[in-house]
């Protein structure tokens, strides 16, 4: 990773002076090209079918989904992508974008894109003093970008929790981490974005769009607030800097983490876990969360987990994370933990067992505090899974703005005690905390519509081999059909849920035979704000040149 933190390099000042003013304006013409070619780290790299670096570059964490493009261009600079982009705009070639590798479908790779632009080598993380903000390099992932900004500046952002997560499809998706309740989303601290955007006619040029409502291009940073990657150009950096800041000093204009965090993991073993038990524990943690789903008030600090895992696990279980820095952390931990197991009549202990991203917990029976940074580093790490060659998953989500409905509790313990003879150690329903400073931004400020809900739902499955692709997806679809049996087999935007989760994206929300509730699946992502959406989408994407299965349509 390049750390430049010292003075401000001739690409990041050509950048960043392409957008000041009154706002951004387009960085075309020579001026794009200086922007591109000064600082690039090495020439663009071409590989094709037959070279020995193909296989890696043609797939990303889920092996599911393996690309066969006639070539993979890994860049270093933005001036690099562009010229890739119009290269593809002019040969008539489909292109997608690789950053990270994490997206959960097959929008990367499929069979139809001739060229995959890999942005995975760009992942310096400076700061632009003419922006007076925090740029990110879209190929930038989590850990590198929290352990740059903390170091150097003592500051972070509030993004998700996995190391190797690239910024590029995790900012532009909304971004949830562990401190959105105290901090919101990671686009509520998005300052502004750099794309390259293809016109009517087919010319690539690099736009820098701000939240300066006079910007020409504000529409165009709104949409890389929560619109999704891979629909409106190719996202080369982020700058980050939070909306209230108004100090020349780095180190205060994003916010600093809490100096320690306080852990809890604790589970129930399968054994004994009538469906009584299960049916009060989850009515705990629901109930919890949506007492507490307002900006504010002394839990802001808190995100949780509540790992519904399937039998084959052993255990379900909870895992809590807060900020420690309060003199009475332990007490608020000790209380929460009291709320979700009142009543629950069945003795916790360890959480002994892997769990999703999670891997086994089982020093944090009893509370234990670590510094922020180790903290971090520990819990986006701990699982081997993340890292094996051989996963294949399928996801479905939920937002939910309130607990569970009798039938729905019935459906989850149905799924997961193991009646229907699917076993999997790696199957869970994890529940995870939202609400707080996430629920103080309005619905439209940003393009994540998502703005008054107290938790998330991911059913997830894991496996390795594709002779067990059918049962694994089966089973997840079978589950989430059932969960949402009231509401046409989709979590539907009511009194209870609102909508899924564009960052853990479902094909499935396209197909009628899955979604038979009458709300197409762009209303399940982003709501009222799909028209506007498609309006940038006509503005800075008319030809439609970036897309995939569940990218903005053209209006």
């Amino acid at each position: 990773m390049n750390h430049h933190s010292g003075a401000m390099s001739r690409r990041r000042l050509l950048a960043a002076t392409g957008a000041i003013g009154i706002g951004a304006v387009a960085a075309t013409g020579a001026a794009a090209a200086e922007v591109g070619t000064a600082g690039a780290g090495f020439e663009a790299v071409t590989v094709g079918p037959g070279d020995p670096r193909y296989p890696d570059l043609v797939v990303g964490l889920d092996r599911r989904w393996v690309g066969r493009p006639g070539s993979v261009r890994v860049v270093s600079s933005p001036r690099q992508a562009l010229d890739v982009v119009r290269e593809a705009v002019r040969t008539g070639r489909r292109l997608t974008v690789r950053g990270g590798g994490h997206c959960y479908e097959d929008f990367v790779f499929n069979a139809e894109v001739d060229v995959v632009l890999d942005l995975s080598e760009m992942t310096s993380v400076t700061f632009d003093p003419v922006h007076r903000a925090f740029s990110v390099e879209a190929g930038a992932t989590l850990l590198d970008v929290y352990e740059l900004l903390y170091k150097t500046w003592g500051v972070t952002i509030p993004a998700g929790q996995c190391y190797s997560v690239g910024v590029g499809g995790h900012v532009a998706g909304g971004g949830w981490g562990l401190l959105c309740r105290r901090d919101g989303l990671v686009v509520d601290h998005l300052h502004a974005v750099e794309v390259v955007v293809v016109d009517a006619e087919g010319r690539a040029r690099l736009v820098v769009a701000t939240r300066d409502p006079d910007d020409p291009h504000h529409d165009l940073w709104w949409a890389h607030t929560g619109g999704g990657g891979g629909t409106f150009g190719v996202v080369t950096r982020y700058l980050f800097r939070s909306p209230d800041a108004r100090s020349d000093d780095p180190a205060r204009l994003l916010p600093k983490p809490p100096a320690e965090l306080l852990l809890s993991a604790i589970a129930w073993p399968w054994d004994g876990m009538t469906e009584a038990v299960f049916t009060r524990l989850v009515r705990n943690w629901t109930g919890w969360h949506t007492a507490n789903a307002a900006p504010g008030g002394r839990y802001a600090g808190l995100c949780g987990f509540l790992l519904l895992n399937q039998r084959a696990t052993g255990e379900v279980g909870l895992f809590t994370v807060l900020d420690g820095t309060g003199a009475d952390a332990e007490r608020l931990l000790d209380r929460f933990i009291a709320d979700v197991t009142r009543g629950v009549d069945l003795p916790h202990g360890a959480l002994t067992r892997p769990s999703g991203e999670h891997g086994p917990l089982t020093r944090y029976a009893r509370p234990k505090r670590w510094s922020w940074l180790t903290a971090t580093r520990h819990l986006g790490t701990m699982h081997p899974r993340m890292v094996d060659p051989t996963l294949r998953g399928e996801h479905k989500s939920a937002y939910h703005r309130a607990g569970f409905t009798d039938a729905q509790l019935a459906a989850l313990y149905r799924n997961l005690d193991g009646r229907d003879g699917f076993a999997n150690p790696f199957a869970q329903v994890m529940l995870t905390s939202s609400g707080g400073r996430v629920n103080a931004v309005g619905r439209t400020d940003t393009a994540n519509v998502h703005r008054d809900s107290a938790f998330k739902l991911h059913i997830q499955t894991g496996w390795s081999e594709p002779s067990d692709d059918d049962a694994n997806v089966a089973w997840a679809r079978r589950f989430y059909a059932e969960l949402y049996a009231g509401t046409g087999r989709v979590p539907v935007p009511d009194e209870r849920t609102d909508g899924c989760v564009l960052n853990y994206p479902d094909a499935d929300l396209s197909e009628a035979a899955h979604n038979t509730s009458g709300v197409p699946w762009h209303a399940l992502y982003w709501g009222e704000n799909y028209p506007r959406l498609q309006r940038v989408k006509a503005a800075y994407d008319p030809t439609d040149f970036f897309r995939h299965r569940q990218s903005v349509r053209l209006p």
